[in-house]
């Protein structure tokens, strides 16, 4: 009882040493995490952007967004591997994707309003990935704060729903790798061109096409390779699905 309360006594001592900003800063981690967090400067760290000056022990969110991507695929590894007893691993695979993927993360992350908790935004332009790369930073800082086990509770259950995982249960993430996966079983020769279109006003966009042996069967333009790509799957994708089930992804009952 003395050990307790002695613990009890410095972390009161902690709370009182803070400044008015760093008490709402906590205040807010407590709401948004579920739980009174320990150690304030690991979540400060977590939403610290990288300064100009870089620094070998540079004090911003990357390190704990490295640890927080290996934390977070455990925890949504050893859930899914769990929750569905009968699914073959590339079933599997595919649903950890559809969870960890940057896409999702950064829509979590801007659902939970992750930018809100930075320190250090001013003046600062903020990159697309910005909120996926805070979720993970996020997980990495309770990862450290308290222990496995109660980070996955946390993870689970306050940040990342059961019900968001079953979600994403029949979502698409990448229909140019659901097209190309396609074709390998087929065994048909389905390939993508896409080329370079330079505009007028220096702008360059890219066009993609897909094509199925001499057959093209659908286009799109985007200001980058990838998205024009995956926007040509996407309509070719719809274009095929009328006519062949494509859609390979429900085998999660398959042994």
């Amino acid at each position: 009882m003395e050990i307790k309360n002695y613990f009890s006594n410095i972390l009161k001592k902690r709370t009182e040493n803070l400044s008015e900003k760093d008490k709402t800063f906590k205040a807010a981690i407590n709401k948004l995490t579920g739980y009174k967090v320990n150690d304030l400067s690991l979540f400060k760290e977590a939403f610290t952007l990288k300064s100009q000056i870089t620094t070998k022990e540079a004090f911003n969110y990357e390190r704990l967004e490295y640890l927080g991507d290996a934390v977070l695929g455990s925890i949504v590894s050893c859930y899914i591997f769990h929750e569905y007893p009968h699914a073959n691993e590339g079933f599997l695979t595919q649903m950890k994707s559809k969870v960890v993927n940057r896409k999702n993360l950064n829509a979590l992350g801007e659902r939970l309003g992750l930018t809100e908790f930075l320190q250090n935004k001013e003046n600062t332009t903020l990159s697309e990935n910005i909120q996926g790369n805070l979720f993970e930073a996020l997980v990495g800082a309770i990862y450290q704060d308290v222990d496995y086990d109660k980070c996955r509770e946390i993870v689970l259950g306050q940040l990342l729903t059961k019900q968001d995982i079953l979600n994403l249960e029949n979502k698409i993430i990448s229909y140019k790798g659901l097209l190309l996966e396609w074709g390998q079983k087929q065994k048909i020769n389905l390939r993508f061109e896409t080329s370079e279109e330079n505009y007028i006003n220096k702008s360059v966009h890219f066009r993609s096409s897909v094509w199925i042996e001499d057959k093209q069967i659908s286009n799109a333009s985007e200001a980058s390779k990838k998205k024009a790509e995956e926007k040509a799957a996407q309509r070719a994708y719809y274009a095929l699905q009328k006519k062949e089930n494509i859609n390979g992804e429900n085998k999660k009952n398959t042994p």
